[in-house]
């Protein structure tokens, strides 16, 4: 029947309709097909008809395969860690080298401090008291009962009383124990100052100020202020804050029984003064006060100077007796004998001074007085004419032939070293 349709239709209606009724007959032939397929399926599920399924074969065990180690691997991790950790081990290296450099530099710089701007901001402005006043409320806070522990000396009617000030200075009071009278050197810390006067139940009549520098100056005005009758003496040379008193080299000031001369060292600064208590009157040792020109094995920096003023000043102090007491404005004993152990090591006596310095130091005691006769002994600065001392530093470059030029050589590079050694 459908073929004598596609027939027909053929017949009266063309090509294009026969195309239309091909599809609709290849329509109907998959349609039933697809009847069949379905009774074919329903047959299958009914109960009667049912087979049981196959058994599933078993899956293979995955049993993971073990990667094979990178030997790279650790290279690489190293590295990652150790590239960052050079660089920055580089970076301090480079930090601490550029420190020590900066610190060497200035040390250099420390003989030529009177041309620099830091010194002189130090001396010539406010800006140096203001800079004292500071370190005068941190050492107050940091030793309340001082720095070092002292011994007072005392002699037939006189006694010489250290007073720990700042972080390593020390001012004195020279007393008549008869008299009652006190003389004070270096009064930088009024308020300890005054209450050792008290302590002692004394009256202050005059300061004895060795240069003008502050923190040998700075109490000048408030103790003079607090004590009507007290003198301030010192160098008209050097600016002292308050002075009343010029003196000169050689002048004498009697207190008492106390008979005090004056000495012109400068150096340090242009008008520096040491001052000598003559141990005549009361038949004791002489006793040299003296400030920044001479510590215990070492000497003072030449601010204001040049290196044969100092020469020539240190030759002043050596002219002194043996026996004659040194009592220093710093307490510095145990860096200058490291540092004069490094110039002269089998100097036998700056040995012995230096064990019996340490514990010392170890008890927090002071270390002064020494001798002159022990501080020719170990002290560089006053052995530049020793020979050992010259074939070990050597005078430096330059001529030879004047004795004194080639100690005056020597003295500075002294000074030069101790500074670079200071500064490690």
């Amino acid at each position: 029947m459908a073929a004598v349709v596609a027939a027909t239709a053929l017949k009266g209606r063309g090509a294009r309709n026969a195309r239309v009724l091909r599809g609709i007959l290849s329509g109907a032939t998959a349609n039933k097909a697809s009847q069949n397929r379905t009774r074919a399926l329903q047959s299958h599920s009914s109960p009667e008809c049912k087979e049981e399924p196959e058994p599933l074969s078993p899956e293979p065990e995955y049993i993971p395969r073990k990667r094979a180690k990178n030997p790279m691997k650790a290279v690489g991790l190293a590295w990652a860690i150790g590239f960052p950790c050079g660089i920055l081990l580089f970076i301090l290296t480079k930090r601490e080298v550029d420190k020590n450099r900066l610190k060497q530099m200035k040390a250099r710089q420390n003989m030529r401090a009177s041309n620099t701007g830091e010194y002189s901001l130090y001396t010539r402005t406010w800006l140096g008291y203001l800079f004292y006043r500071q370190q005068l409320r941190r050492a107050r806070n940091r030793y309340p009962k001082g720095h070092s522990r002292t011994q007072p000396r005392l002699f037939n009617g006189v006694k010489v009383l250290p007073i720990p000030v700042l972080s390593d200075n020390y001012s004195y009071l020279i007393i008549d124990t008869q008299a009652r009278l006190a003389v004070a050197v270096d009064p930088s810390d009024p308020q300890a100052v005054q209450a050792s006067i008290e302590k002692e139940g004394v009256t202050l009549v005059a300061i004895l100020c060795t240069h003008k520098h502050w923190d040998h100056s700075g109490g000048n005005r408030d103790l003079s202020r607090r004590h009507q009758d007290c003198r301030v003496y010192g160098s008209p040379q050097d600016g002292i804050p308050h002075l009343t008193h010029p003196l000169c080299h050689q002048d004498v000031v009697s207190v008492g029984r106390l008979q005090i001369r004056a000495l012109a060292t400068p150096g340090h600064t242009q008008g520096h003064l040491v001052y000598l208590l003559d141990g005549e009157p009361y038949k004791g040792p002489s006793c040299l006060f003296s400030g920044d020109l001479l510590f215990l094995s070492g000497c003072g920096r030449t601010f204001e100077g040049t290196a044969e003023t100092m020469l020539s000043s240190l030759d002043t102090v050596l002219g002194l007796e043996d026996d004659t007491l040194l009592w220093p404005g710093h307490e510095y004993a145990e860096e200058n004998l490291g540092f004069a152990g490094v110039v002269e090591p089998e100097n036998l006596a700056r040995e012995r001074k230096m064990q019996w310095v340490q514990r010392q130091r170890m008890e927090r005691k002071s270390t002064c007085p020494s001798t002159l006769g022990e501080e020719r002994s170990y002290n560089p600065f006053l052995r530049t004419h020793c020979l050992v001392l010259q074939e070990t530093v050597g005078p430096g470059p330059g001529p030879t032939e004047d004795d004194s030029y080639s100690r005056a050589q020597l003295l500075e590079k002294l000074r030069r070293l101790k500074d670079l050694h200071k500064s490690k």
